[in-house]
């Protein structure tokens, strides 16, 4: 039963923790959650494509690494 409740205060010191550390990045995530500028549709597609070209280099250099470590 001791053991239990100072894992349960643990548990609360740690969620304390973290919500104070991330409430800053809370707070600037919510502020800046709609863009202020407007952005035609070849602007939208192109970071689109962008996005989608950065994952594939990360998922290059993960197989990359992959290969090389097995």
């Amino acid at each position: 039963m001791i053991v239990i409740n100072s894992i349960k205060a643990l548990l609360k010191r740690i969620k304390r923790f973290l919500a104070r550390r991330f409430s800053k990045i809370i707070e600037v995530n919510k502020k800046y959650e709609k863009p202020r500028l407007k952005m035609n549709l070849l602007t939208s597609i192109c970071l689109l494509f962008l996005r989608i070209y950065l994952l594939f280099l990360v998922v290059i250099l993960f197989y990359k690494f992959y290969t090389l470590v097995r």
